[in-house]
């Protein structure tokens, strides 16, 4: 009989590690799923910020004038970010480019106008905007020329819409996929009890009771397994930042932050869930069923 209970209690205990290795294992694919797709979110909005919109003004603005371009520009609600050109900078600027000086050529003249780059807010990075945008600074300022990167912004917007789609459809099947494999893990479990289960409902414990003891397992279990998905997910973003610390510039806390939530909400949620859900089917069927499964 001492045997048995011990074989029992090995058999439980396996099944245990079995079941919180396998949540670990799907929580960290669905980690990095979220992950990827809120990163991939901020990288959009960060390429998006980083587009230039060149105005180039006349070459006889006065100071003031170009001041006061400046002044309203920023206040606009497209403006992220202004940076003003000046004459002399753009010379230095060829001079250091070319390695000899252009005004060498004109006569001592210097041939570049002043001009100002304005990085546009995420929302107005699309053509229709930047070419609205593009209209109303030729109207207002009337500049010699306004210029940006109109190809470059369609194939970002494209290829980040695709991107975005392929990870929300990964996602969506994998927690379709984790819920299947975790519910056959926690079934599997709670199905070498099943005549005891079937016992205590017979001595008139109520359903809820019978339930308790199995949902308070699997959840301690997906909780664990939440803890150790993010411990190999801290990892993994470590190895990233020590490889490419430039990843700062699209990683923030909420990314972090929301990333450790879904992994352990659905680590508690699927596993108490899936417990659940087999206990009941179990406490639905007849003594007669239980040999037959």
């Amino acid at each position: 009989m001492g045997k048995k209970n011990k074989k029992t209690s090995s058999n439980s205990g396996f099944q245990t590690v079995t079941l919180c290795i396998s949540t670990a294992l799907v929580l960290i694919l669905l980690g990095l799923v979220v992950f990827f797709v809120m990163t991939a979110r901020n990288l959009s909005a960060y390429c998006k910020e980083n587009f230039v919109v060149t105005m180039m003004l006349d070459q006889s603005i006065s100071v003031s004038e170009t001041q006061k371009i400046r002044n309203e520009l920023k206040k606009s609600p497209f403006t992220k970010e202004l940076t003003y050109i000046s004459k002399v900078q753009a010379l230095k600027e060829a001079k250091a480019a070319l390695g000899t000086d252009p005004s060498e050529f004109t006569e001592g003249v210097n041939p570049f106008p002043p001009s100002i780059e304005l990085k546009v807010r995420s929302e107005y990075a699309n053509n229709d905007s930047l070419s609205h945008i593009a209209k109303q600074l030729k109207a207002m300022y009337k500049p010699s020329k306004v210029t940006y990167q109109t190809d470059l912004i369609e194939d970002v917007n494209y290829n980040i819409a695709r991107i975005s789609i392929v990870l929300l459809f990964v996602a969506l099947l994998l927690t379709i996929v984790s819920f299947s494999l975790i519910n056959n893990t926690v079934r599997l479990g709670i199905y070498a009890q099943r005549f005891s289960i079937h016992t205590m409902k017979l001595v008139g414990a109520s359903w809820s009771f019978i339930r308790w003891p199995f949902v308070r397992n699997a959840l301690l279990v997906g909780l664990l397994a939440a803890i150790i998905a993010l411990a190999a997910l801290c990892g993994m973003v470590y190895v990233l930042y020590v490889n490419e610390p430039a990843i700062v510039t699209v990683l923030d806390w909420k990314i972090l932050a929301v990333t450790a939530g879904v992994v352990v909400f659905f680590g508690i949620a699927i596993t108490s869930l899936c417990a659940r859900v087999s206990v009941t089917k179990f406490l639905k069927m007849k003594a007669g069923e239980l040999y037959n499964i």
